[in-house]
């Protein structure tokens, strides 16, 4: 655990940093314009999940290339890398994993300070916006670039008034890697 956690810092400390205000107030634009592009918050929820599924995607490719993290044995080493070395590496925060089931399949991550709410306040009429639903859809998009077929949900949210944020994430299956039958050279 302490290896995760010595990685998750030295990839902080390399990787190029954006100022974390402007990078606040620049999604918090990105969340206002979806809000206006939508019919109702599902949607809006809907998509802040489907971005973030792009987002992972490519991500991923960065943080393999980044960290030099190696291939994972167990869906539990999989999550302290996500905990420990991803959130760092991309959002500056540790990540706590925490709840696990009994086949070891799920988990919960508990974030104290989730760096993309600052300065945030959710207006009455949209308190059932996953603000953070993003989070959600990056980590799904990279774990299924690497084959890992996961569904992740916000089950507290401290801009909902909870006391911390806790996202789940369900391993639903492994993929399997294949080739596009109309492949042709």
């Amino acid at each position: 655990m302490a290896n995760h956690s010595r990685i998750g810092e030295a990839c902080w400390s390399e990787i190029p940093k954006v100022n974390s205000e402007i990078f606040s107030l620049t999604y918090g634009a990105f969340v206002t314009q979806i809000i206006r592009d939508e019919n109702n918050i599902n949607d809006v929820n809907a998509r802040l999940l489907a971005v973030g599924k792009g987002m992972g995607g490519r991500m991923v490719d960065e943080f393999l290339a980044r960290s030099g993290v190696q291939d994972c044995s167990n869906f539990k080493e999989t999550a302290e890398n996500i905990s420990k070395v991803g959130f760092k590496m991309f959002l500056g925060v540790v990540a706590e994993v925490v709840d696990w089931n009994e086949d070891n399949t799920a988990f919960t991550l508990k974030i104290g300070d989730m760096p993309i709410t600052d300065f945030v306040e959710v207006p009455e009429k949209y308190k059932d916006i996953k603000y953070s639903n993003i989070i959600c859809g990056v980590m799904a998009g990279a774990l299924e670039m690497v084959q890992l077929h996961v569904e992740c949900s916000m089950l507290k949210d401290m801009l909902a008034g909870d006391e911390w944020n806790e996202i789940r994430v369900e391993l639903k299956g492994v993929l399997e890697q294949t080739m596009a039958d109309d492949y042709q050279e």
